[in-house]
C-alpha cells in the first residue's frame, strides 16, 4: 500500500445484519484509482460532505427493501471490509472532475450530487443522459423512482448554485432536506391542507427537515398555525428560530390548552418514534380534542430515545417505515408516508417542467437569503476527527444548532460566513 496520503479513504459502517456495533464506523484505505478510468466514467475529488442524523438513519436502512442505501456505492477493495458486514453511507456533498473518459464531462467540473463518503469517487456515466445541467449515474439495479439521486448536477449551469464557500455549506447542509419538506408542503397544499385543517403539529420540530417544513407553510399561508414539538434540550433553540406559532415538549403536548379546541389538525410525523405516537394517537381519539384531518409520515430524522444508550442495540424498528400504530377509533385518519421521488413524479405529470424549476428556483434563493443564522456550521476535517464526530453523533445524537460538514481530507482553508446572499 502507498503512503497514506496518497491513498484513498472511505468512511464505512457496519451493515444492521452483521450483528456488530453500529456505532463503530471505519476508515478503510484503499488504492487510489489508476490513471486509465474506464470508458464513459469520471474521478471525482469529493471535498466536503454534509451529515446528519438522517444519514445515521440511511445506515440503520441500509438494507431495508423499500430504501436501499447501501446499494447506491460500492465498498472499496480492501481486506478489512466485505459486502456481507459493511456499507457506504451516502451522502451529499462537493466534488471536482479530476479525470473524465467521457466525451462530454471535463476535468476541473465542479459538481454536487449523491456522492460516497470518500476522498476519491470512480462513477459511471450514462453514455445518453448527459445534458447541460447534470449527468446521471446508470443504477439499474434500484427503481427508477430513484433517479433524483443518480443526478450529478452541474455547478456551471445550475441556477441554484452560489460560488461562495459557505453556501456551498449550506446547500449541503439543506438542500436535500429543504426538497423534501418543500414537496411534502406542496403536496398537502394541493389538497389544500386535507380539506381545511387550521394547524399543523409537526413532530422532531429541532430538525432541518421539519422547521423547513414549518418555514415553508408559513411563506404560502400565515393563517395556518404551525406548532412544534421537540425535547427540553433543544426547546430554547427551536423557540429561537421563529418559525413556529408555538413550540411545545413532548411530555406538555396533551396539556396544552391547544388541544381543546374544535380546530382540524394535520400530525406531520418527522421523528418516528412509535411509543410517543401510540401516545398522541391515544389522545385524539378522544371526542374532547381537536380533530385529525391528516396523519403524515414525513422521513425519520431521529433516533428514538432508547437508541441514545452506548448499550442499546439498534434494529430496524427503531427506524420503522410502516404506520406507528394501529388506532383503535374508527375515525382515525390514514396514515400516509410520504416519499418525495413518488409525488415529485406525479407533479411532473401535472405541471410544466419550467414551472416547476421556477417555483424551486425562487424557494431555493429565498431559503438562502432567510436561513445563514438558523444553525451553526461546523467543520470537521481528517479520518479520525470524521469518526470520533460519528461517533458522537450515533452515541449523544447531533447539536440542532450544528450543521456538521465533513472532510476525508486534512486541509481546513478559513471560511468567510456572509450573513446575506
Amino acid at each position: 500500500m502507498a503512503a497514506a496520503e496518497e491513498c484513498n479513504m472511505t468512511l464505512t459502517t457496519p451493515r444492521l445484519s452483521s450483528g456488530r456495533n453500529m456505532r463503530v464506523p471505519k476508515v478503510v484505505l484503499s488504492a487510489r484509482p489508476r490513471q486509465d478510468i474506464p470508458p464513459d466514467h469520471v474521478l471525482l475529488r469529493v471535498d466536503r460532505f454534509g451529515f446528519s442524523a438522517n444519514n445515521v438513519t440511511y445506515q440503520a436502512l441500509g438494507e431495508h427493501p423499500h430504501f436501499r442505501y447501501f446499494d447506491f456505492h460500492s465498498l472499496p477493495e480492501s481486506d478489512e471490509v466485505s459486502v456481507e458486514q459493511d456499507g457506504v453511507i451516502p451522502v451529499w456533498g462537493f466534488a471536482t472532475v479530476i479525470r473524465s473518459s467521457h466525451p462530454k464531462i471535463s476535468v476541473g467540473e465542479r459538481v454536487y450530487g449523491y456522492l460516497a463518503p470518500t476522498r476519491f469517487l470512480l462513477l459511471p456515466v450514462s453514455t445518453s443522459d448527459v445534458n447541460k445541467y447534470a449527468f446521471y449515474v446508470p443504477r439499474p439495479h434500484l427503481p427508477r423512482d430513484r433517479r433524483p439521486y443518480n443526478q450529478i448536477l452541474r455547478c456551471s449551469s445550475d441556477p441554484q448554485y452560489i460560488p461562495n464557500p459557505y453556501f456551498e455549506d449550506l446547500t449541503m447542509l439543506y438542500r436535500p432536506l429543504f426538497w423534501t419538506a418543500f414537496w411534502c408542503e406542496d403536496w398537502l397544499a394541493t389538497s389544500k391542507y386535507r380539506g381545511g385543517a387550521s394547524t399543523v403539529l409537526i413532530s422532531s420540530a429541532s430538525s432541518k427537515t421539519a422547521f423547513c417544513l414549518a418555514y415553508l407553510i408559513h411563506k404560502r399561508d400565515r393563517t395556518i398555525k404551525v406548532v412544534g414539538l421537540t425535547s427540553p434540550k433543544n426547546i430554547g433553540f427551536t423557540k429561537g428560530l421563529g418559525l413556529y406559532d408555538e413550540v411545545l415538549e413532548y411530555d406538555s403536548l396533551t396539556t396544552s390548552p391547544l388541544l381543546h379546541s374544535g380546530e382540524r389538525w394535520i400530525y406531520v410525523d418527522v421523528a418516528g418514534n412509535k411509543d410517543f405516537n401510540r401516545h398522541v394517537y391515544d389522545h385524539f381519539a378522544s371526542p374532547y380534542t381537536p380533530t385529525l384531518a391528516a396523519v403524515v409520515s414525513l422521513g425519520l430524522t431521529n433516533l428514538s430515545p432508547s437508541t441514545s444508550s452506548a448499550s442499546h442495540k439498534w434494529s430496524e424498528s427503531d427506524f420503522s417505515v410502516e404506520p406507528s400504530s394501529q388506532p383503535t377509533s374508527a375515525f382515525w385518519p390514514v396514515e400516509e408516508n410520504f416519499f418525495m421521488p413518488e409525488w415529485l413524479n406525479v407533479r411532473r405529470r401535472q405541471l410544466d417542467v419550467r414551472d416547476i424549476f421556477s417555483m424551486q428556483q425562487t424557494a431555493w434563493m429565498d431559503l438562502m437569503d432567510n436561513c445563514t443564522e438558523w444553525v451553526e456550521v461546523e467543520r470537521v476535517y481528517g479520518a479520525e476527527a470524521v469518526k470520533d464526530s460519528y461517533k458522537s453523533i450515533v452515541t449523544n445524537s447531533v447539536s440542532a444548532k450544528k450543521g456538521l460538514i465533513w472532510s476525508l481530507w486534512d486541509s481546513n482553508a478559513p471560511v468567510a460566513y456572509p450573513t446575506k446572499l
